[in-house]
């Protein structure tokens, strides 16, 4: 199935039912008094974080979606019944936001989590709502209130610990395969992987986190050439980006170290808060280099590529090197999380109240004339 990232729906929730202007009819009772009924609410559209949902293909061929209005009200104090409400499934990181905008109302970022998105007009008051001493046979009554409408914009964002970096044919595909239960499509050409994957890494008993794996980056990848810029979104939520390098290429007039240095740049170029993330470089394909030139080979990529940051030498293909790294990944994330979890430390002295620990004859906290 071709990976949908973004769709746009319109979405109307549903009218509020009228308020009935009514008497009671009854046999000897002359006069029986209003008895109208109030309009039942309109149905809501809701919105709901599905954990077996990965793409938004589904709202790319329905993009209109209408719960149903309120009942009338009616005679004999009978209230109208509630219209049925309707709830679209959509995968865990989807983003909504206003279409004509851009504005991002509601973010799904938790299975089973359920937002309104548009909210039904509620019922209009029957005539037996305005009854009273100096009114005692009213004819007033009002209408349902209309039902919220948006065009919105869907976008998902994957939700993933780490992202992969890395030019056509660097071997993420073949390294998300080794690590994970994921298992893209690995061919000998450009361009293999068309859509991100998402894979589970098991480190050990309850201790794993995920991959994303999308299509490869080329130069000029922050202005639309290639596949990869499609996808750059995916990994703006992650924890940590490794950089995947072909150290042995088949073409000899091809530089690594330029081609790293491609990827970087347009990393730049696309969101400086991704380019910011922590970044490992993973130089993939030592099984293509005879051992004894292992060493001065990855020496001369990391002083020409002016590397400062955890350098991590693999094999994706023969697993070699793969254990340790995902080890040291799994220790990473962890700690990214439990600092995330960790509570904010309180300013000691505002721990005892508002005025607590300040010093109140300090200049500054002196009253200021108003110019």
């Amino acid at each position: 199935m071709k990976f949908v990232d973004e769709a746009f729906i319109d979405v109307s929730a549903g009218d509020g039912g009228n308020g009935c202007v009514s008497f009671r009819h009854e046999k000897y009772k002359e006069f029986g008094g209003p008895d109208g009924g109030d309009g039942g609410r309109g149905g809501h559209v809701y919105a709901v974080a599905d954990v077996n949902l990965n793409t938004l293909v589904d709202y790319r061929y329905s993009r209109r979606h209408d719960a149903k209005r309120g009942q009338h009200g009616m005679g004999s104090d009978m209230f109208g019944a509630a219209g049925d409400d309707i709830t679209l499934n959509m995968p865990v990181g989807t983003i909504i936001s206003d279409a004509d905008t851009g504005e991002v109302l509601f973010e799904l970022l938790e299975p089973g989590e359920v937002i309104t998105i548009a909210k039904g007009g509620d019922g209009g008051f029957g005539n037996l709502r305005f009854k009273s001493a100096i009114n005692r046979a009213p004819r007033q009554k009002t209408p349902g209130y209309p039902g919220e409408r948006r065009s919105l914009k869907l976008e998902l964002k994957v939700l993933a610990d780490v992202g992969l970096l890395g030019m056509p044919n660097a071997g993420k595909s073949t390294f998300i395969t080794a690590v994970s239960n994921a298992r893209p499509k690995i061919a000998d050409y450009p361009f293999t992987t068309l859509h991100p994957n998402l894979g589970v890494v098991r480190v050990g008993p309850e201790q794993s986190f995920v991959v994303a794996d999308i299509p490869g980056l080329i130069e000029g990848a922050s202005e639309g050439a290639g596949l990869g810029h499609q996808f750059l979104r995916h990994l703006q939520r992650t924890r940590l980006l490794l950089h995947i390098v072909d150290i042995a290429p088949f073409d000899e007039g091809v530089d690594p170290v330029e081609q790293a240095k491609a990827i970087v740049g347009e990393l730049k170029k696309y969101d400086a808060e991704l380019y910011s993330k922590p970044r490992w470089l993973v130089l993939n394909k030592l099984d293509m280099v005879p051992e004894e030139e292992r060493a001065a080979k990855v020496k001369d990529f990391v002083k020409r590529f002016k590397w400062k940051g955890p350098v991590f030498e693999i094999s994706a293909l023969t697993r070699e090197g793969c254990e340790p790294l995902i080890r040291k990944i799994f220790e990473h994330v962890h700690n990214q999380q439990l600092a995330e979890q960790a509570p904010k430390e309180v300013d000691p002295r505002f721990a005892g109240g508002e005025d607590a620990g300040l010093d109140m004859t300090d200049p500054r906290f002196a009253p200021q004339d108003p110019e």
